[in-house]
């Protein structure tokens, strides 16, 4: 049945103007509740994620001057929120080089676990001192110092636990890049599936291609799923059950950037990607396992430099963060999403 939908405006540091949307569901259909602009401090705020932690939002994403090049020096912001409408800064992390693609998980002890990727000069070879590294939080604001993770030049792009009743309790992850020797362009790129117990020792499991950014989820059989972007922006969907150590992989003709995907409590698949085209954008999209298909099924307010969102459901509703610069600047977004009454 059509669903009342409550609106309210966010109060945040900068602020910013909210999108909105109608104030009342139309159908039943999957629609867009609400869109609010939670932070633009930076001049170019971008890649995100989300999660929930001791009942409270996080959100996480880097502040620099712009995407990315020579001289970039990238910070983590790390925000929090008690009801995803009111935002506070809880963090941030600076270092040497250009800090990019934070991305948050909660361990099997029930902190939050942050990794991100330190990179230099694109074009500067070699890359021995490019790194993932990792940090812990109990409470999102006092973070551990860090440490190396996943390889050297390797960028292990998001770490998922395999959590609940009967599972392993290991982290997961696929680690990309160019070669880790001095003759960068005379060795193809590749990407390895990780694997650690800890957090911190991460061993090769199996091959995964190119590589590149990628997510993945375990459904309540096991099986372990992978939504990654490949050479150039095309789209994979990896598969593989216990001990994860053989993988397929399907290409699913169609271009991605920043994939993300949560796997809903009916078992059906949703993602966001970034979509390229005449015009760039963030969109939602079915991901159909069986078929290797996605189909999109709502846009969120989003254009130019956007994407790289963070999902989560909960309360009925999947929550997105991501970034966009449609305004006046490049910011950050979360859109409150209704999918259907199979899901209420």
């Amino acid at each position: 049945m059509p669903r009342k939908i409550t609106l309210t405006f966010a109060l945040i540091a900068c602020a910013a103007p909210c999108v909105l949307a109608n104030d009342t569901a139309k159908n039943d259909k999957p629609e867009i509740i609400s869109v609010r602009r939670i932070w633009d401090v930076a001049p170019h705020s971008a890649f995100t994620d989300l999660v929930r932690h001791k009942d409270t939002w996080f959100c996480t994403f880097r502040e620099d001057k712009n995407h990315w090049g020579p001289g970039a020096a990238g910070k983590i912001r790390v925000i929090r929120s008690a009801d995803g409408e009111k935002w506070e800064s809880a963090a941030l992390i600076s270092g040497k080089g250009d800090l990019r693609d934070p991305k948050l998980s909660i361990t099997p002890d029930g902190k939050l676990m942050l990794v991100y990727f330190r990179r230099f000069n694109p074009h500067r070879f070699p890359k021995e001192d490019e790194q993932t590294y990792a940090r812990i939080s109990s409470d999102g604001c006092n973070w551990s110092e860090p440490w190396k993770i996943g390889f050297p030049n390797k960028w292990l792009w998001r770490v998922t636990w395999n959590l609940g009743k009967g599972r392993d309790g290991k982290a997961y992850g696929v680690s990309h890049g160019g070669p880790v020797d001095k003759r960068p362009f005379t060795q193809p790129r590749s990407g390895y599936v990780v694997v650690s117990e800890d957090g911190r020792e991460f061993k090769r499991l199996a091959d995964a291609g190119y590589g590149g950014e990628s997510t993945i989820r375990f459904a309540k059989d096991g099986t372990a799923w992978c939504l990654q972007r490949g050479k150039g922006n095309q789209a994979y969907l990896g598969k593989s059950t216990a001990p994860y150590d053989k993988w397929t992989w399907t290409d699913m003709h169609t271009k991605i950037g920043g994939p993300d995907f949560e796997i809903l409590p009916d078992g059906r698949m949703v993602a966001a990607v970034r979509r390229y085209g005449k015009k760039t954008r963030t969109v939602l999209c079915w991901l159909d396992p069986e078929k290797a298909t996605l189909t999109d099924f709502l846009e969120l307010p989003s254009g130019g430099d956007t994407s790289y969102a963070g999902l989560v459901w909960h309360d009925g509703l999947l929550w997105v963060s991501y970034y966009a610069s449609h305004e006046e600047k490049t910011a950050i977004y979360l859109a409150k999403v209704y999918l259907g009454s199979e899901l209420d």
